[in-house]
């Protein structure tokens, strides 16, 4: 595995990396983010996001801070709208899957970017969270679907 990009995306600064891993009959390592990575800008904190089968957390935006997200447990649907002013992918909006075994790979979402996701099939999944800066509330915005400008729906 490489740090090199492998899903293709539209939206300027998004990236999807695939991580290295390595599994046998006792189990797996599987990386996350390592300093030495070209799209490491800092370490704020690490945290989980545990997501029950079916359901949906959106629209969040940071303002400041950036997240690295991977998914090494279940199957998460991640949906990223663009509308910074000045970015030249402005209306553009992407849909990346994570999970094992065959999408194991670091979503980067830049500071500005909304973003919603959605456990996808039967089990539940978890979230591993690597951001640049360490939480503050009043970086989020956060929006309910229901009142959402973004052209998707859940």
């Amino acid at each position: 595995m490489t740090d090199q990009p492998v899903v293709r995306v539209s939206i300027h600064d998004l990236l999807v990396t695939d991580l290295f891993r390595f599994e046998d009959e006792r189990g797996a390592v599987l990386h996350h983010l390592r300093s030495d990575a070209p799209e490491f800008t800092g370490f704020g904190e690490c945290y989980f996001s545990e997501v029950f089968a079916g359901a949906t957390k959106a629209w969040k935006r940071h303002r400041l801070q950036t997240q690295h997200l991977a998914v090494p447990i279940g199957r998460v649907r991640f949906v990223i709208y663009d509308d910074r002013d000045n970015s030249p992918t402005r209306g553009m909006l992407d849909i990346v899957d994570l999970g094992r075994p065959d999408a194991y790979y670091r979503l980067r979402i830049p500071a500005g970017l909304w973003y919603g996701f959605q456990c996808l099939g039967a089990r539940d999944a978890l979230i591993a969270n690597c951001a640049d800066l360490p939480h503050d509330p009043s970086d989020n915005e956060i929006v309910e679907p229901k009142d959402s400008p973004i052209p998707y729906a859940w």
